[in-house]
């Protein structure tokens, strides 16, 4: 799993410098992804648009811009160009009857890996690039297996590091981001208009 994320972000070098990868699996059959993208826009219904180019467009949006996945059970979502990550408010509401894996970061780092369920943030690591800066908050036992991967990169592989949180809820979830998937033209996206997402 890390060698193909390794490959996704040879192929897309541009995503290390800022993205945000939301894995959700609802516990409720009901629960759609129209709802679901309710509870990231803070309630209200996003803006659903077609972009030619979007890679290249979505960095023309102050708006956190979506590309929305369907895997087995769970739905993907990845703001893929400033690592604009929702506040941990709708984070807890997105976690309403469903299981939410985040990795996060931006072009200052802040690199994060969150775990939420059942309307509460239950664990949570930040700035996991630099183990002697990493600060972890909730149950250490959800991690243990991601500070297991960590540990076992070298100092400076920041590119097999930030492949590790991919890996890491994929094994999780099953939900696998493939690198075709953003080798896209005339692409639905989602725009978030919500302030506090």
């Amino acid at each position: 799993m890390i060698d193909h994320y390794r490959s996704l972000f040879e192929r897309h070098q541009w995503l290390e410098n800022g993205l945000c990868w939301i894995i959700v699996q609802p516990l409720n059959e009901e629960i759609t992804v129209d709802d679901l993208l309710r509870r990231l826009n803070g309630g209200r219904d996003p803006e659903h648009r077609i972009m030619e180019y979007p890679t290249e467009e979505a960095f023309t949006e102050d708006r956190p811009v979506l590309f929305v996945f369907q895997g087995q059970g769970s739905w993907g979502f990845l703001e893929f160009s400033y690592g604009i990550a929702p506040s941990d408010l709708v984070l807890t509401e997105l976690s309403k009857e469903a299981r939410v894996w985040m990795t996060t970061w931006h072009f200052k780092g802040g690199e994060t890996l969150l775990y939420a369920a059942g309307g509460r943030i239950r664990a949570r690591m930040r700035d996991f690039l630099f183990p002697e800066h990493t600060i972890q908050q909730g149950d250490p036992g959800i991690l243990t297996g991601f500070r297991a991967m960590l540990d076992s990169f070298d100092l400076e592989d920041y590119r097999g590091k930030r492949s590790a949180p991919f890996a890491f809820m994929e094994a999780a979830t099953g939900m696998r981001l493939e690198s075709e998937w953003l080798d896209v033209e005339e692409a639905p996206v989602v725009i978030l208009d919500n302030p506090d997402a």
